[in-house]
């Protein structure tokens, strides 16, 4: 029981010598952590105003196809890099890339958002695609692909860097394996 209570003890004396421990000392104290805790809270806003505009990227202008309300989300000038390597500078361009993906997979949608990070003007977000592949697949040279009516379930990370209220790059990461293999187009 003594022991317990010299490290209790030793444990209070070395935690009110840490440097990391701050007591205000003055006005001009009281005035500085305000000033800090005031920026804190200004981040805070911003970080949980860029996730509910990725919630509505995701949940409502990406899988109701509503292109015409992506920049509320994306810069003009966005930079985009996709899971297979290429990458789409403006807004434009990456609307016509991604409008490949809904051909093939009217219902495809995003359905959830399992991770939602946001630090300072970065967010890490996990979704959810679903779709069934119910339609030709265009794939290249005026060819197609034949439906072969499988659904596919597949996790998604999209990686936003923000500037203001839109993203100025992202990062989209899935396994474009599983992906195919969930399709029918690849062996299991």
């Amino acid at each position: 029981m003594k022991l317990r209570m010299y490290f209790a003890a030793l444990g209070l004396v070395l935690l009110a010598d840490s440097p990391r421990i701050v007591l205000a000392q003055s006005n001009a104290d009281i005035e500085l952590l305000q000033q800090q805790l005031a920026e804190v809270q200004r981040q805070r806003q911003v970080e949980t105003a860029n996730l509910a505009n990725f919630d509505d990227l995701d949940f409502n202008v990406y899988s109701g196809q509503k292109w015409d309300q992506l920049g509320r989300s994306h810069a003009k000038d966005i930079i985009v890099h996709y899971p297979d390597g290429s990458t789409t500078k403006g807004l434009d361009p990456h609307i016509e890339a991604l409008k490949p993906l809904f051909v093939f997979a009217p219902d495809h949608k995003i359905v959830d958002h399992p991770i939602r990070i946001a630090s300072g003007n970065w967010t890490a977000v996990m979704g959810t695609m679903t779709g069934t592949f119910t339609r030709p697949m265009p794939s290249g040279g005026g060819k197609t692909i034949a439906p072969t009516g499988k659904s596919f379930k597949l996790d998604m990370v999209t990686i936003g860097r923000w500037e203001g209220t839109t993203m100025a790059e992202e990062w989209l990461f899935w396994d474009n394996q599983t992906f195919m293999k969930q399709l029918g187009l690849a062996r299991q």
